[in-house]
């Protein structure tokens, strides 16, 4: 007891990371993540999809060129559009990573084979310096 009264702060801090960590697993992470450097692998060696889970107005203010955009709350009732996809790379991403690891939980129920969460999302492909783009794109 002693310990725990002159270490309160300490405690706190220990307690307070265990429980973001878990609230982080109970969400879904954990899924399977590629770097930025083995998304641009995926992409340019085996055409793998970009899909970008973010609502549209952040998408458009930049996004991973050629990619499609389907809300994570609208997911499950446009899934049907990425049924192409199905045996393809899928790389998912937001802004920090955090919703595309639970859209990477969904897709996987949904049947998708090789579905990655991009780690670190958008924050982390731009911090790697790698281009995006506000342009609206055509779909294939």
């Amino acid at each position: 007891m002693d310990f725990i009264q002159q270490n309160l702060m300490l405690v706190i801090l220990v307690v307070t990371s265990g429980a973001m960590l878990l609230f982080n697993l109970m969400q879904g992470g954990g899924g399977a993540q590629v770097t930025t450097g083995e998304a641009t692998k995926l992409i340019n060696r085996e055409d793998a999809q970009v899909l970008d889970v973010r609502e549209p107005l952040d998408y458009a203010g930049g996004h991973v060129s050629g990619a499609r955009n389907i809300p994570l709350a609208k997911l499950s009732e446009r899934a049907s559009e990425l049924e192409k996809f199905k045996t393809v790379p899928l790389i998912v991403c937001c802004e920090t990573g955090i919703r595309s690891n639970r859209a990477v939980k969904d897709l996987k129920k949904l049947g998708f084979e090789r579905v990655f969460s991009l780690d670190g999302g958008i924050a982390a492909w731009n911090k790697a310096g790698l281009p995006l783009t506000a342009k609206k794109e055509s779909r294939k």
